[in-house]
């Protein structure tokens, strides 16, 4: 048996699109799932399904909105009516609308990002859960991030809702391990996206972010999908409610050319 064979599962990715979310839609897909590719615009998502089609792969694209309750319910419900099923959830998508000190944060900005980040996860897995649960082996995969394990002078608020994403990880993983679900989480530290840009635009910015990092290095989007190929498959069958870092080495410590600089 090819432990990564994810042949006849379904799987939902949110932020599926662009980033690490349109990374994991093509090696879930590459790798036998039929994917449901997500985002807010349909126009946005049918490039990365075509691609997967292409490929030779199932892919269909449904529009929703994490922020609106009803659409994360329509995502579910239509995902269903078109395959039957569902075996994967990849919760992907993410906002960080403000950069700077915590105390400078407006009560909408910081409700947008645990509205977003934290609730619609939250909202997702209770309308996806009863659905994977009683079958063969299903995952939720969580995209988190290293932020959620320490603290930040400009994203306070953004890993507070990643802390949280690892907690909601934790608490399926308690609540349906013994109905065959597993959950788990992803943090990547920072990656070459359009949604990280401000991190690693600046070369100079980039050059003290690197100067940390063991690699030497910002990582790729698809240098996460392989995780939730493993996370999603039976290769990770006894694993449930933890977090794997994905960061190039910089939670490890500090290498010894950023203490020479």
């Amino acid at each position: 048996m090819n432990l990564f064979d994810l042949s006849g599962k379904v799987a939902i990715v949110t932020g599926s699109s662009r980033g690490i979310g349109r990374a994991i839609a093509l090696r879930l897909a590459e790798h036998g799932a039929k994917v449901v590719v997500s985002s807010r615009k349909t126009e946005a998502c049918e490039p990365v399904a075509q691609a997967i089609r292409d490929a030779g792969g199932e892919a269909i694209v449904i529009e929703c909105n994490i922020a609106h309750k009803e659409q994360l319910q329509t995502l579910v419900d239509r995902t269903l009516d078109h395959w039957g099923r569902l075996d994967v959830l990849v919760c992907n998508a993410a906002v960080n609308p403000y950069f700077g000190p915590a105390a400078g944060i407006d009560d909408s900005a910081f409700d947008r990002i645990m509205g977003s980040n934290v609730r619609s996860n939250f909202w997702l897995a209770n309308m996806a859960l009863p659905h994977m649960a009683d079958k063969d082996d299903a995952s939720v995969i969580i995209v988190s991030s290293i932020g959620g394990l320490r603290g930040s002078a400009t994203l306070g608020a953004y890993c507070i809702s990643k802390a949280a994403d690892m907690q909601l990880a934790r608490n399926i993983a308690v609540e349906w391990g013994a109905r065959r679900v597993r959950a788990n989480c992803i943090a990547p530290g920072l990656i070459k996206t359009d949604f990280a840009k401000a991190l690693w635009s600046d070369p100079a910015l980039l050059k003290h972010r690197v100067k940390d990092s063991p690699l030497n290095r910002i990582g790729e989007p698809d240098e996460i999908a392989g995780a939730a190929v493993f996370l999603a498959s039976q290769a990770s069958g006894f694993m449930t409610g933890q977090t794997m870092v994905i960061d190039g080495g910089v939670t490890a410590g500090v290498p010894p050319s950023a203490l020479e600089s």
